[in-house]
């Protein structure tokens, strides 16, 4: 974001339309500055009586601050953890945390929360090949078992084959088949 424009300029714009009755759009093309800018600075010197800009930027405080770092600090040092987890946890002690917010907190505070996956079994499929021969899926119904978008096999080519270009006698391209598989 940059800095907002001078008070010379927000005077001298103001003035063109409070004074001189010029429309909002030709100050706006005169001081080359946007319509909406212009109609905001009128907007803003009829509400307040003044053209200064308003308070920009500024530092917003961490929402898990206080009693909850602390609590959450130990909370995490105590046991294994999901982020979800700790969000519901919050919010049961009256602190109002979205996902985002908890993430930000582990990370700042220099946390991990990887899963150990030497630990935990696949829950989804099976973690070791005995009993299995290879090509067949591991279990019945199974969505392996069916075609997917992505690897059905498409319709064949109907027509000519682009690029083949026109022939100099008639009947003399190459054919194709057709879906009903006739030339």
């Amino acid at each position: 974001m940059g800095r907002p424009y001078s008070r010379d300029l927000r005077e001298r714009v103001v003035a063109a339309v409070e004074q001189d009755s010029l429309s909002r759009r030709k100050a706006a093309t005169q001081f080359a500055v946007g319509i909406s800018t212009v109609i905001n600075w009128v907007r803003r010197c009829r509400e307040t009586g003044t053209i200064l800009p308003g308070k920009m930027g500024g530092h917003r405080p961490k929402a898990i601050a206080g009693e909850h770092r602390t609590w959450l600090l130990f909370r995490i040092k105590e046991r294994d953890f999901t982020l979800r987890g700790r969000v519901a946890e919050l919010s049961e002690r009256g602190l109002k945390v979205d996902y985002k917010t908890v993430w930000n907190f582990i990370h700042a505070e220099k946390l991990s929360f990887k899963k150990n996956r030497a630990r935990e079994p696949s829950k989804i499929a099976r973690t070791s090949r005995e009993g299995v021969s290879s090509g067949k899926n591991t279990r019945p119904g199974s969505p392996l078992s069916a075609w997917f978008s992505s690897t059905r096999p498409g319709a064949k080519p109907i027509g000519r084959r682009a690029g083949a270009g026109r022939c100099g006698v008639r009947g003399s391209r190459p054919r194709f088949r057709t879906a009903t598989g006739k030339p």
